[in-house]
């Protein structure tokens, strides 16, 4: 089914709402605000992000290393800095409370407890009916997994934008977010209105297409 595609101004949103979450100030919030951000700039499925152990993040190198992919395949997803920095800003916030010394876990919640996958569905359903977002997509309801869309999406759209040869580049992207085929990534292509009208017209334009 076609996913909800988040428009930026969605996601911030999003991230601004978290501060809320009970207890007000709390790692709760800011752990979700760093997951939702970290999934909104790398495509990473929920379980990869509440999966992350501190040895898991290298800052200095803006590397992830996802040792919990899906179908077992481990990766490197490399980051742009502004986001390394953003998680730099949670980690020292996360430090601050000495509940979390002892704690392997990357995200953590408050009494450091580690950032379950469980824990921040349902923060993200309390903010999704705060928000009051109606679905643009195929599903009933916005799901953090449609932040995940959202990414490959927007990402191919820039690539169209940018007159990049997509055939080149997908395996590229397919490898990023984990993908076991790059038949995956191709659904995107036509997954929205938006990028299937794009493709369209690019390909009206190409040498081999129709005018």
């Amino acid at each position: 089914m076609t996913p909800h595609i988040f428009a930026d101004h969605e996601i911030r949103s999003l991230l601004g709402a978290c501060p809320q979450l009970h207890p007000p100030g709390g790692l709760r919030g800011a752990s979700c605000a760093a997951i939702f951000g970290l999934i909104a700039s790398t495509g990473l499925r929920i379980s990869e992000a509440t999966g992350l152990t501190r040895s898991d993040v290298d800052l200095d190198r803006c590397l992830l290393h996802i040792r919990r992919a899906k179908f077992g395949k481990p990766r490197w997803v490399p980051m742009h800095p502004t986001v390394a920095d953003a998680l730099r800003r949670y980690a020292q916030q996360r430090d601050r409370d000495a509940m979390t010394t002892n704690t392997q876990a990357y995200f953590v919640f408050d009494h450091g407890r580690p950032a379950s996958t469980i824990g921040v569905e349902y923060a993200f359903r309390l903010l999704r009916a705060q928000l009051k977002w109606r679905a643009r997509g195929g599903h009933p309801v916005p799901r953090i997994h449609d932040i995940r869309h959202s990414f490959i999406c927007h990402r191919l759209e820039d690539w169209y934008a940018q007159g990049f040869d997509i055939d080149r580049n997908i395996l590229a992207l397919s490898t990023y977010v984990g993908h076991a085929k790059v038949t995956d990534t191709y659904w995107y292509v036509t997954a929205t209105p938006e990028l299937l009208a794009i493709a369209a017209q690019r390909f009206s334009r190409s040498p081999g297409g129709v005018s």
